[in-house]
């Protein structure tokens, strides 16, 4: 285990792994890993977003702001990558994009304490694709 901070590239190469986990567990039919795995490669792909934002040897600000980079929270990761008006004025002209977030937005860390209703195939077609949220998210990391 690594005790250095976390890179924009450690977090753009965990969002490709847990992207490729999750179509791999789609593939076994493991809906429920699958579905949180899904969410885990967005969340990894937005911090990268958010790295992008970082200086080295800047000093970060509030504590409440640093709090919520912690956080697993897809809506509030994407206004603090500062993509959230980005992902609007898109989804009014690409309506798929529009669906896949609608799928994606309602995934949460909790997840990984349910055993059954999750759809991990839907939300790993939501993050994929051409019109998937994660493919859109890497036009900007």
């Amino acid at each position: 285990m690594r005790d250095l901070p976390l890179t924009r590239k450690d977090f753009q190469r965990l969002a490709e792994l847990r992207s490729k986990e999750a179509g791999a567990l789609v593939r076994s039919r493991n809906q429920i890993g699958a579905y949180y795995l899904g969410g885990y490669a967005v969340e990894c792909a937005l911090k990268a977003c958010i790295a992008k934002q970082t200086r080295r040897h800047e000093f970060p600000p509030k504590v409440k702001y640093v709090q919520k980079l912690y956080e697993h929270n897809l809506t509030n990761l994407l206004q603090i990558a500062e993509l959230d008006t980005k992902l609007e004025n898109d989804m009014q002209t690409n309506t798929r994009l529009a669906a896949n977030w609608g799928v994606v937005k309602g995934w949460t860390e909790q997840a990984r304490y349910r055993t059954s209703g999750l759809r991990g195939k839907d939300l790993h077609a939501a993050i994929t694709g051409q019109d998937g949220v994660l493919t859109w998210i890497r036009q900007h990391w």
